[in-house]
Order: structure tokens, then C-alpha cells, then sequence
């Protein structure tokens, strides 16, 4: 379908919009062939190029969108693949080679073909660009060995993101390679690690001489830390950035549960440290109305670490709270059998939130991290002691 992108405004989305509904009924249609009309009207990410799932729109239009989708009972794509959506997509359309964005980009929206990241590493967590995993160049193919953790639905992804150091001589921000790796490959192996939720959302993946052709690095080789920015900075607002009505969301849990008690339950102290808690939620909701505006086109910049490390401190309060309201009954969480989930969005109950929660200062960059990234790069305040700054990887000391 042509359109003319100078023509796009809030006014042409919503037409569009409408013509995808009418055209498409989503009560008529499988999800993924709805989802699949949705990207080839430029429906699935309008700030995208054209032809790619999008419109060259300003990504504000998004919501619009977004908005009139959900009044119509139509299925949104971020919980089929949540890493693919949030994160993986819009690498692949900042740094993927046209043929790449054609392959990947629309069965990565429609849910058809899941999508992890392939970041941490034992020996180097919150030091990602201290990473391991070897990359070694053998004709039109690169040979990669190493081992990643913490990494989300890797036991159901067809496609990984994957960063490896390709030149141990450079410093450790310059010899790193970014490309998507065929997690079918006979050479990868996913093993599944266990939460105290008893599921097992994250895996740890080895890579044993699993060959990568060199058309799918993403970038040049050396580009895996600025490939990985991209990434990372687009995690943060994804874990962190969400914008959603007053009142919604986590907050929403707790005040369920405070109404839900009896009244002689509901002493002033524990009121007003509800109201608190409802109070930071909404200055959470507004700085990230803010930082969305700021954004404009293009990546986001540090401005995701703000709400980032704020959710992840927030969610925990949220969760802690209401498990000391629902008092013994917090206990009874039911059966810890180990599952394997087919999404990383949504629970259960409250006290599998409240026990996933925990995770949430920890994955998408620790909060001590995002201290240091807001410090340095907002703050502008003296950086971080960093003694391997100017060091070849090979000469870095390890243990």
C-alpha cells in the first residue's frame, strides 16, 4: 500500500488506523494475520522506515494507534515476543542490512518467530563489555564459542542477538561484534534456569563452534558495543518506560487489595503508606510523559535509566506492600513445579509478583549501574573509577 509520508499526522494515523479495522476485523482473523496486515500498513512501529513495519511518522503517533487497537479488542504483539518487540526490532532497523530488516522484522512483530538478546555472560554482568565469548573470522563465516546467561525465552526463540568479542587486542569497548545467531543451530545448546518463582523465564546458552554467516553481523565488525547501546538504551524504556493511565498498572494491585480488606483492617498508617506509594507511581508516570516527548526520533538516551531504575525500586515497594497487607495469606503461593512460560508479561497471583519483582534491579542493568549512568552522563558528575580504561582486552586481569 503507497502512502504519502509527508501526509502523516496524528489525523492520517488514526485513518489509517480505522482502514486497518475495517479492512482486517480482529475477531475475524488469526492473531497473526492481524498482526502481519498491521506491519504492512506501516501500523507496527510508525516511526519505522516505510516498507519496514512503519510510516517515517514521529513515534508519538504510536499511541494512537495503540489506543484505538485496544478499544477494538485487537491483539498487541509485545506479549508473543517481548525481547523481539522491545528491543530486538529496533536494532535490527538501526543497524540490520535492508535484507535483514525484510527477513526479520515482520515475523518478529506477528509473533511468529520469537526473539532473545545474548548479552550477559558469567564473568561479566553488569561489566558487559567485559565479555568473553570469542568470535573468530573463517571465510564468509565467523565461529563463535562462549557462554551466556539470565537470557529471557531463549527456549522458545528462533533468532538471538548476539554480541562477541571478535579482537582481544582492542580495549574491551572496541573488539565486540553484534549478529543474529540461528538459535536452531545444532552447535547451541539452552539450558533452563530456575527462578524462586519456580519458573524458568531465563536460560544460560552455550555456543560450541557455532558458525554465524557474515551477513548477519549487525554493523561493522567492532560495532557490538555501539550495536548494544542501541539495545540497552531501548531495554531501559521498555522495562521502565511504560506510560500507562493514572491510576493502573502495579499501583493497581495495591490499592485492589487495600479496598478488599475489611474495614477495621484499614488503619491510617497503612493508608498513608499507600498514598505514598500512589504518589510515586504518578511521578513516575509523568517524568516518563516527559522523557517520551524528549525523545523524538532515533534512540533513546539516558533518560530510559531514569525510569528504569525507578520502576525496578518501585515495583519491589509495590509488591512488599501488598504482601504485608494480605498478611498470612502472602504464604500461600501455591506449587513451585518447575515450567518453562510461554511469555516473560504477567502473573498469576500477587505473590509470584512480588517474587519476580526482585528481578527487576537486576535485569536491563543493575540499579547501581543506572546510579552511575545517570551521575556521569545527566548529573555530569566525576566518572567511575575504571583502571582497564585504556588496556587491550587480552591485558585486562581476570579471574
Amino acid at each position: 500500500m503507497a502512502v504519502d509520508t509527508a501526509t502523516i499526522d496524528e489525523a492520517r494515523i488514526l485513518e489509517l488506523t480505522e482502514e486497518l479495522l475495517e479492512k482486517h476485523p480482529p475477531k475475524s482473523l488469526s492473531v497473526v494475520d492481524f498482526l502481519g496486515a498491521q506491519f504492512d500498513m506501516g501500523l507496527a512501529w510508525v516511526h519505522f522506515p516505510v516498507g519496514h513495519g512503519g510510516l517515517a511518522a514521529n513515534p508519538k503517533h504510536q499511541r494512537v494507534v495503540n489506543e484505538r487497537l485496544a478499544a477494538a479488542g485487537a491483539p498487541f504483539s509485545m506479549p508473543r515476543n517481548p525481547i523481539g518487540h522491545g528491543m530486538c526490532g529496533p536494532t535490527v532497523v538501526e543497524w540490520g542490512s535492508e535484507d535483514q530488516k525484510k527477513r526479520y522484522l515482520r515475523p518478529l512483530f506477528t509473533g511468529e518467530e520469537v526473539w532473545c538478546q545474548l548479552f550477559s555472560e558469567p564473568g561479566s554482568g553488569s561489566d558487559f563489555a567485559g565479555l568473553s565469548s570469542k568470535g573468530v573470522k573463517d571465510g564468509d563465516e565467523w565461529v563463535v564459542n562462549g557462554q551466556k546467561v539470565w537470557t529471557t525465552l531463549a527456549h522458545l526463540s528462533r533468532w538471538g542477538l548476539l554480541v562477541v568479542r571478535t579482537d582481544a587486542e582492542q580495549v574491551k569497548h572496541q573488539g565486540l561484534t553484534a549478529f543474529v545467531v540461528d538459535m536452531h543451530a545444532p552447535t547451541v545448546e539452552v539450558r533452563p534456569l530456575r527462578q524462586m518463582t519456580g519458573e524458568a523465564e531465563f536460560n544460560e546458552v552455550y555456543f560450541t563452534d557455532t558458525r554465524i554467516p557474515a551477513a548477519e553481523m549487525l554493523g561493522n565488525p567492532g560495532d557490538g558495543w555501539r550495536v548494544s547501546l542501541t539495545t540497552l538504551m531501548h531495554e531501559r524504556v521498555s522495562i521502565g518506560g511504560s506510560i500507562p493511565q493514572r491510576g493502573s498498572g502495579t499501583i493497581a494491585h495495591a490499592v485492589k487489595t487495600w479496598r478488599g480488606l475489611e474495614e477495621s483492617q484499614k488503619d491510617g498508617a497503612t493508608k498513608d503508606e499507600l498514598m505514598k506509594l500512589w504518589i510515586r507511581a504518578e511521578l513516575l508516570r509523568l517524568t516518563n510523559i516527559r522523557a517520551n516527548q524528549n525523545r523524538k526520533m532515533g534512540s533513546p538516551g539516558p533518560e530510559g535509566s531514569i525510569g528504569k531504575m525507578e520502576s525496578a525500586n518501585l515495583n519491589k515497594d509495590i509488591y512488599s506492600f501488598t504482601m504485608n497487607v494480605m498478611g498470612a495469606e502472602a504464604m500461600l503461593y501455591g506449587s513451585y513445579e518447575m515450567v518453562r512460560p510461554e511469555t516473560a508479561m504477567g502473573f498469576d497471583n500477587l505473590q509470584k509478583a512480588f517474587l519476580r519483582s526482585r528481578a527487576n534491579s537486576i535485569e536491563g542493568g543493575t540499579t547501581e549501574v543506572m546510579k552511575n549512568i545517570l551521575g556521569e552522563r545527566i548529573l555530569g558528575l566525576p566518572g567511575d573509577v575504571r583502571v582497564d580504561r585504556e588496556l587491550p582486552w587480552s591485558k585486562v586481569p581476570r579471574n
